[in-house]
């Protein structure tokens, strides 16, 4: 058996640098691209956990509109970026089924906040993600991720839809695509740093 290779310090930490290191949360109900998100804007080779669909989990998980997925996050997924000389996001995608809150729990430990992406056909299935959210109370922003050939929504529906509070940021992004998913990131640390407290 061929153990996979250990990171040391210097994958995480740039050499020299007294670097914050920020723990994100990157949530989303099941096929919604938090694997592809992080895969997409991650700095080192991100840590993944996906598996091969079984049959029972097809019967358990909704495969409406996703039907080409064949693969599911059963743990976490993990990646990195470091956004200045000081601050380093750490970056845990959840996995989206309800069967596995537990992990939801243990991750969102030490998190300074969430991205919650959405697909804007599926609006339904974030109601459970964002009242999680807000259960562990989670600064977040909402990213809508649009699919090929998915219309724009009009951002006032989409807060209606999600009953957000007028603050929450709302962007869309591509989760395939670094610059967007860079941009998406930018958005919510900008609102996390705004709402903490100011040092006297």
């Amino acid at each position: 058996m061929v153990s996979a290779p250990s990171l040391g310090e210097q994958d995480y930490v740039r050499g020299g640098a007294t670097q914050i290191p920020v723990k994100i949360l990157v949530v989303g109900h099941f096929a919604v691209g938090k694997t592809t998100f992080i895969g997409a804007i991650s700095e080192i080779e991100p840590l993944t956990t996906e598996e091969r669909m079984t049959r029972a989990a097809e019967e358990i998980d909704d495969l409406k509109g996703v039907r080409s997925k064949t693969t599911t996050t059963v743990a976490m997924d993990f990646g990195r970026l470091t956004i200045s000389d000081r601050v380093v996001l750490y970056l845990f995608g959840t996995p989206g089924q309800q069967r596995f809150v537990q992990v939801w729990q243990d991750l969102a430990r030490g998190a300074l906040g969430a991205l919650v992406l959405v697909d804007p056909e599926r609006l339904a299935d974030s109601f459970e993600v964002i009242d999680l959210i807000e259960q562990y109370g989670l600064d977040y922003a909402i990213a809508v991720n649009h699919f090929d050939g998915s219309p724009l929504r009009d951002e006032a529906a989409l807060r209606e839809a999600l009953d957000l509070l007028d603050d929450t940021p709302v962007v869309t992004c591509d989760a395939r695509d670094e610059q967007s998913s860079a941009a998406a990131l930018t958005t919510l640390v900008r609102f996390l740093l705004d709402r903490a407290p100011q040092e006297q």
